[in-house]
């Protein structure tokens, strides 16, 4: 099969290529110019320069294709660059459905994530507009809404390198956040996913029927607290580290005068989302693959070692 992948050249972008490959099918990739040395498995995809902006990328990019896969997402907005939600979240994810359409392609994944919600934050807003679009669409659609993703980020950024290098590595103790005054009352719990997980889950609806029309939120087996991840991030990382309990509401305060600047490290609201959690049940993912889930511990976060 010949899968149009939008978003294939990031961190998930870079291992559901790995999957729809060893899987045997044949990715067309929109690149966006001075990318492409991100993109795996070059020599077996066919490559379209261009970005979401451009509508005649997409359908170069959706050309003899069989399915659609939209995998953009951003963390974090740089409106003079022109990075919003808004417009790679949102309007991509509609300008993408339409040439998809347009095109004759029956089936559409979407990449969400867990919590989305209109009126939540604008990641939130722009993620469940999306959704509800391609559910609009008529067309075979099947949406992911993954947890935290976890894995070996092979020169990008995720979520426990990120928070190895910013927390574990610094000879200080590690913020150990909560919601409220209290840490024993306002526990922070995710479901950490594993990379590898949520690109197999996408190969295995691919061609499955049952998975039109459904929505699946993707967890891995465990619910962690904050606090149970880091201590897992130090033992990867081979680090003995202290906790110290820090609300965030603390945070928020700082993040409202100043994550303005391109520097300052949260956003308030990336520390919203935080403090709501995002645990999912790791049943959907588990029926999709045929096998239970990577674990959030040390052997699968061996790469936080080098």
């Amino acid at each position: 099969m010949r899968v149009a992948v939008v978003g294939g050249t990031g961190f998930v972008g870079g291992y559901l290529i790995d999957a729809l490959c060893a899987a045997g099918h044949e990715p067309s990739v929109l690149v966006r110019p001075g990318s492409e040395r991100k993109l795996r498995h070059a020599a077996e995809c066919c490559v379209t320069p261009g970005d979401v902006g451009s509508t005649d990328a997409i359908v170069d990019t959706l050309t003899s294709c069989d399915a659609c896969i939209f995998n953009v997402g951003i963390l974090r907005e740089f409106p003079r660059q022109r990075i919003t939600f808004e417009a790679l979240q949102y309007e991509a994810a509609v300008r993408v459905l339409t040439a998809v359409k347009s095109a004759g392609i029956s089936r559409f994944l979407l990449m969400s994530a867990n919590g989305v919600r209109i009126g939540g934050t604008a990641y939130q807003d722009t993620k469940c507009r999306a959704e509800r679009a391609a559910l609009a669409s008529n067309l075979d659609v099947t949406i992911f809404r993954p947890s935290v993703i976890f894995g070996d980020p092979r020169g990008t950024m995720e979520f426990a390198t990120q928070l190895c290098r910013d927390m574990v590595r610094p000879p200080l103790p590690a913020a150990a956040f909560h919601t409220g005054w209290s840490p024993e009352k306002g526990s922070i719990r995710m479901s950490p996913v594993h990379v590898e997980d949520v690109a197999d889950a996408f190969v295995a609806a691919l061609t499955n029927t049952d998975t039109f029309g459904k929505s699946y939120s993707l967890g891995g087996p465990a619910t962690m607290s904050w606090t149970d991840m880091l201590n897992q991030i130090s033992v990867a990382a081979g680090r003995k580290k202290w906790f110290l309990p820090v609300p965030i509401a603390l945070l928020k305060f700082a993040a409202a005068l100043f994550d303005w600047l391109p520097f300052f490290p949260v956003t308030g609201d990336q520390l919203a989302m935080l403090a709501e959690g995002n645990v999912a049940d790791p049943a959907d993912l588990e029926l999709l693959i045929g096998r239970k889930p990577r674990s959030f511990n040390a052997a699968n976060l061996a790469y936080l070692r080098h």
